[in-house]
């Protein structure tokens, strides 16, 4: 038995849970999408599923230093589907501006397509908090979003950057792209920010 053979036994019971459990097989294939950034020890990329767990793990511990009052629960479940969408469009280098403009059309299919396997209200109850990450227009959103940049940053500084320089990746971009996190954990940035500068100084991250 596989898992289209669960499903459809599934379906001859209760088809909400069979249309939950295909949402379930459909999650698995995350953990199949390579990201940019290798792990801490520096012996693999990192997949989707794990990063999205280490930043629900993140912002757990971060919510102290929360620039605005959070609703944890809330920026936790913002956190876990934000990237479900990579299962269609796939991982973009935060640093290449262009493929990253491009992607957003596909995200939006992506999320059309993949939230609506669930059943209601779920299917647009998860779909509203992508968009709400998306939009970053609520604390929640711009707390998600500051601990997204912050995850990575601090994976590529434990391996001396080697992410960064593969890349080509300047200090200014690393800045440019890390800054924004000053909107959901402003006192965190003003640390990175220093911690860029001393990366730049002893070479882990090219010269501006």
């Amino acid at each position: 038995m596989d898992q289209h053979d669960a499903v459809a036994l599934a379906a001859e019971f209760d088809t909400d849970l069979a249309d939950r459990i295909r949402f379930v097989y459909e999650l698995d294939k995350l953990k199949s999408e390579l990201r940019q950034t290798l792990l801490a020890d520096g012996s693999r990329r990192e997949n989707s599923g794990e990063h999205s767990w280490h930043l629900a793990m993140l912002a757990m511990v971060m919510a102290p230093h929360a620039k605005e009052p959070i609703d944890l629960d809330r920026a936790i479940r913002i956190l876990l589907v934000h990237d479900i969408v990579e299962i269609d469009a796939g991982d973009v280098d935060i640093y290449d501006y262009e493929a990253r403009k491009a992607k957003e059309a596909e995200e939006v299919i992506a999320a059309d397509r993949i939230f609506g396997l669930l059943p209601e209200p779920e299917a647009s109850e998860l779909r509203a908090l992508w968009d709400e990450y998306e939009a970053r227009e609520t604390p929640e959103a711009r707390f998600a979003y500051s601990c997204d940049r912050l995850q990575p940053f601090l994976l590529n500084l434990a391996i001396g950057g080697e992410s960064w320089t593969r890349r080509g990746v300047s200090g200014s971009a690393v800045k440019a792209v890390n800054s924004k996190m000053v909107d959901g954990l402003d006192g965190v940035w003003e640390v990175v920010e220093k911690l860029i500068d001393r990366a730049v100084d002893e070479g882990t991250i090219l010269d501006p």
